[in-house]
Order: C-alpha cells, then sequence, then structure tokens
C-alpha cells in the first residue's frame, strides 16, 4: 500500500510568507518522470534516486509522488535516508548505493536493498544474515566498471558467483556506473564501460536486474538500457545537455525577497572585506540569503546573479553568511519584492552554477535545511 497521495498545495513549514524559501513543484516532478519513462521500452525499470534530501528538496514529497507516478524502485545513498523513507511509509523496494558496514544491521531491518561492492561488505553483510536468521536477502552486485570509485573487479565475477551458491543472499540486481554519459568525446570509454558490464550476464544469467545508465544514458546510450536504468538529475529537471535540460521543467525554485535597497556613492564599498567598490552610483538590494544556506562564497563578486522583476542582477562583493547584495541599478523594484534565485526566469540552476564554474547538482544539494521547503500540487 503506498503513502496517500498529496493533493493540495503542503507548507512544511509556519509563517514562510514571501520570505527565502525553496518552492518544490510536484506537477514538473511527474512531467519529467513521463518524459524520462517515454524514453524507455515497457520491460526497462526506472530507479528513481532520491539520496541528498531528493536533490536538495524534500524526500519523503518527492518519494510519495514518484510512488504514485509508478517508480519501481526508490534509490538513496546511505542506510539513514532509506530508513527515513521507510518510516514515512513508503514500502517501494529501496537501493542503498553506499551502505557502510556498521549500518548493515539496520538497513536489513528496514528491509533496503544494498548495493554490495567489495568483499568486507559482502562477508559483513552474511554474518549479520545469519545473525538475524535471514534468507534469500535481495542484494545487488556492483562493479567497477572504469569510474574507479566502489565495486568489485569484473575479474572478480566467477569467483564471486561460486561464492554466492552457498550464500544467504540473492542476486537481485548486477550494476555499474558510467563516468562520462553525457561526454560526446567520450564514447569509447563509454563503450568500453558497457562491453565489461554487458560480459558480467554471462557469469550472472538472465534472472538479476541489469542496471548501469543514470539520465543522460537513458537519452545518450538507448540499446543499453537493459532491466532498470537510474535517474537522478533529470527527475529534478536537469540533463546535463540543453536538448535534454528542454524536454524538462526544474522541479525547485529558490526565491527569496529585498529585505533593503542601498544608494551607494562612487567610491563607496558593499560588503565584507570592500569586496566591491561602486565605480559610479550603483543601487544594491540585500537579500536575506547568504551562504549558511547554499549559496556559496564563489557565488560573489559578479560570479553569481539572481533574477528581479525578469532581469538579472549581478552578485555585489562577497556572499554573506546570512545575506547577498545584488546590483538593480537598472531594475524597477522596491524592498519587499520577490526574487528568484534559480528555477525560473533565466536561472535554471545548470545556468546559475555553469556561470559560477560549478555544477547543478552542486547547487541544488547546498540548500540548507533551515530554507523552509514548500511543496506545490
Amino acid at each position: 500500500m503506498l503513502p496517500p497521495k498529496t493533493t493540495v498545495q503542503i507548507t512544511k513549514t509556519n509563517n514562510v510568507g514571501k520570505g527565502t524559501r525553496l518552492e518544490i513543484h510536484l506537477r514538473a516532478l511527474r512531467h519529467n518522470f513521463q518524459q524520462i519513462r517515454n524514453q524507455l521500452q515497457t520491460h526497462t525499470k526506472l530507479l528513481a534516486v532520491v539520496k541528498s534530501f531528493a536533490y536538495g528538496s524534500d524526500a519523503i514529497e518527492i518519494a510519495r509522488c514518484l510512488c504514485d507516478e509508478g517508480a519501481d524502485y526508490l534509490g538513496v545513498a546511505y542506510v539513514q535516508e532509506g530508513v527515513e523513507l521507510r518510516n514515512a511509509g513508503i514500502q517501494l523496494p529501496i537501493l542503498v548505493l553506499h551502505p557502510q558496514a556498521h549500518q548493515l544491521a539496520t538497513m536489513v531491518k528496514h528491509q533496503l536493498e544494498p548495493s554490495v561492492y567489495s568483499w568486507r561488505i559482502l562477508n559483513k553483510l552474511e554474518e549479520v544474515l545469519n545473525a538475524q536468521k535471514k534468507e534469500n536477502y535481495p542484494v545487488h552486485l556492483k562493479f567497477n566498471t572504469g569510474l574507479n570509485r566502489l565495486g568489485f573487479s569484473p575479474e572478480e565475477s566467477n569467483k564471486l558467483q561460486s561464492h554466492l551458491v552457498s550464500s544467504n543472499i540473492r542476486v537481485q540486481g548486477v550494476l555499474s556506473h558510467l563516468g562520462a554519459t553525457e561526454d560526446p568525446n567520450e564514447k569509447e570509454f563509454t563503450h568500453r564501460q558497457l562491453e565489461k558490464f554487458n560480459a558480467l550476464q554471462s557469469v550472472f544469467g538472465d534472472t538479476p536486474i541489469y542496471h548501469v545508465l543514470n539520465t543522460s544514458g537513458v537519452f545518450n546510450y538507448p540499446q543499453s538500457h537493459g532491466g532498470m536504468v537510474r535517474s537522478g538529475i533529470g527527475l529534478y529537471g536537469y540533463g546535463n545537455h540543453e536538448k535534454v535540460s528542454a524536454l524538462l521543467q526544474p522541479v525547485g525554485v529558490l526565491k527569496t525577497v529585498i529585505s533593503q535597497i542601498h544608494e551607494v556613492q562612487t567610491g563607496e564599498s558593499v560588503g565584507y572585506n570592500r569586496g566591491f567598490v561602486a565605480n559610479k552610483p550603483t543601487r544594491s538590494a540585500t537579500l536575506p540569503i547568504g551562504h549558511a544556506d547554499g549559496i556559496g562564497r564563489f557565488y560573489g563578486n559578479g560570479k553569481g546573479y539572481v533574477s528581479i522583476d525578469g532581469q538579472k542582477a549581478a552578485v555585489l562583493g562577497n556572499v554573506c553568511m546570512d545575506m547577498i547584495m545584488v546590483d538593480v541599478t537598472n531594475i524597477d523594484c522596491e524592498e519587499g519584492d520577490d526574487v528568484i534565485v534559480f528555477g525560473e526566469h533565466g536561472t535554471s540552476a545548470e545556468q546559475v552554477a555553469e556561470h559560477a564554474n560549478t555544477i547543478s547538482y552542486e547547487l541544488l544539494t547546498a540548500i540548507s535545511q533551515r530554507v523552509p521547503r514548500v511543496i506545490i500540487d
């Protein structure tokens, strides 16, 4: 039984008003899910990644919506993330992508499926299963095909298969992680990874779910969809390529307001360490959001910008802990007006992040938990 479907707007905190808040648009999430699902063959399952607070949004509300839409699996990075979903009543299969040895007993208690990536984790898991008298426990075997981050070597596959014959686990899935599916210059590398991964089927047979592709892989390598794909960033509205992103809609829209406006004269400075010194009369707006909210200091001094009245306003000087100042010299605005930090009006997380030499993943997942989340359906 799935948790009840959200049908009205839910505010996750009281008295949000028009202050700093992250709007989470479930209609956009449904749109993105269906756009990705439409790329797949009917037999291919879709694992929706909701790790890191669902890429900085709200894992429980996002997971509930994805359950309603028909996701086959959910994916988290660590056990505690999966436990929180279970405690919220979510019963869909949940894959833990990076389980730690000390978390395995808790993982089994909550019926989470681990990505087993080393002999150490495998042996510890078998000990836990014996202690809890569990048999035929579902796991996904992770293989390193070139990313060199986590996973058994493909050369260990036969030894691993022989070991599992007398084990108390069941191979539910076999997976790997591709390193450059969004980069057309690395197709040769990606094909080498896929060849190594595909060879594993001769060892483990047709029964397990084979899954290797991420969002970019879904669109760029349709011949390799296999039994399941894993989509993270695409569900939240970003495709790592303008053509893919054009099909998607940002789920998170980060907004704030103008607290105060200052008229800065030539030679006067703005912010700590006089990060900005005006070379002409400048109108500066102070916003109640800073690096404690996830807007890193590297967005300062013009590398970051926001949207006010549909126009870009560059960050002036250094980002403060709780505030930023932006240039509104040529923008018609007043104190109390709404500001788009990212998600609308030319401020997609990809655009804002690229302007500051980072990536959308970092911007999205950095948004502090002190920023109120507003679920809009």
